[in-house]
């Protein structure tokens, strides 16, 4: 039995064939209604969630499978003070896969040495979120075909934005991929991420402060949120907030076959006049997320034996 903790639980092979699974759902839908029927998904949100519930929940039904769980912990026996691992066990009696989300790093690993069926990361506080990872692999590889030989930005929180981490890790183990880190220093790219990762696997990589001076270098522009509590005053955050919003004139130099992403929700870090450009990908990216999580339900109910 397979679980999915971190996207590097899975090998460069696995990935290609789950995107090339995923590619296949969106083609042929009808062929996979029923490869799910009469299992169920469990999803443990120990936190609120709004795109990732509702995408397993969705993906679960379109495979023909059914749904159970909670959307927050104070509507789950956590709020009795049970820990992680009896849910787990608990739950494992009821469903064939569990999707969790918690706000504790390391929860998911914690649950899976407990849990007798496969184990999927929904997000732990903020260290890691797998799926979106896969999502948003297979919204580059369908606007760009593949995944070497690419200029992807990555622009706002980049300290604490646990998807851009992710996304980070899974990209430098492609060749020939260059990172743009567009943030203020004080939301800079963890040290450890810059040593860690992108310095050991010889990626390039530069950081500036403005989006402007790299627009016409992208490849990918990969939005995030700049949050106002992540600064130590009123002012710093003033002085920033409005180089970190992407709108048609930051644009102008941009590539015509950009790849606009955003993992949402989005709050003004990209103005609404962006969503009619053809460039903007972040709701197609959304919709590739109900796909992908088809695939790895699908996948890891096969690995286990369970369909």
């Amino acid at each position: 039995m397979r679980h999915l903790l971190d996207t590097t639980d899975l090998s460069l092979e696995e990935i290609d064939t789950m995107i090339a699974t995923a590619m296949d759902i969106i083609e042929n839908k009808d062929k996979y209604a029923h490869i799910c029927d009469g299992k169920k998904l469990a999803t443990l949100f120990f936190e609120p969630s709004t795109r990732t519930r509702l995408s397993f929940e969705a993906a679960m039904m379109e495979l023909g499978g059914n749904v159970l769980g909670f959307s927050e912990a104070a509507s789950s026996s956590a709020s009795k003070g049970e820990s992680v691992e009896d849910t787990v066990r608990m739950v494992s009696c009821y469903a064939d896969i569990i999707a969790m989300r918690h706000p504790l790093e390391g929860a998911p690993r914690v649950a899976s040495f407990k849990s007798s069926v496969p184990i999927i990361n929904a997000g732990d506080g903020g260290h890691s979120h797998p799926t979106q990872t896969l999502t948003d692999l297979l919204t580059i590889y369908r606007e760009k075909g593949r995944f070497d030989n690419l200029t992807i930005g990555l622009c706002g929180d980049l300290k604490f934005g646990r998807t851009v981490h992710s996304l980070i890790k899974a990209m430098c183990r492609y060749k020939n991929v260059k990172f743009v880190l567009i943030s203020p220093k004080e939301l800079s790219v963890p040290d450890y991420i810059k040593s860690d990762v992108l310095d050991k696997s010889g990626h390039p990589y530069e950081e500036v402060e403005k989006m402007e001076l790299v627009m016409d270098k992208l490849d990918i522009l990969y939005m995030t949120r700049i949050q106002r509590e992540r600064f130590f005053s009123e002012d710093e955050y003033l002085k920033h907030k409005d180089a970190f919003v992407l709108d048609l004139k930051k644009l102008e130099n941009a590539k015509s076959d950009l790849t606009i992403m955003h993992p949402l929700p989005r709050v003004n870090e990209i103005a609404t006049e962006v969503d009619d450009d053809p460039r903007a990908k972040y709701f197609v990216q959304a919709l590739n997320g109900k796909y992908i999580r088809m695939a790895l339900i699908k996948t890891l109910l096969e690995w286990g034996g369970i369909i």
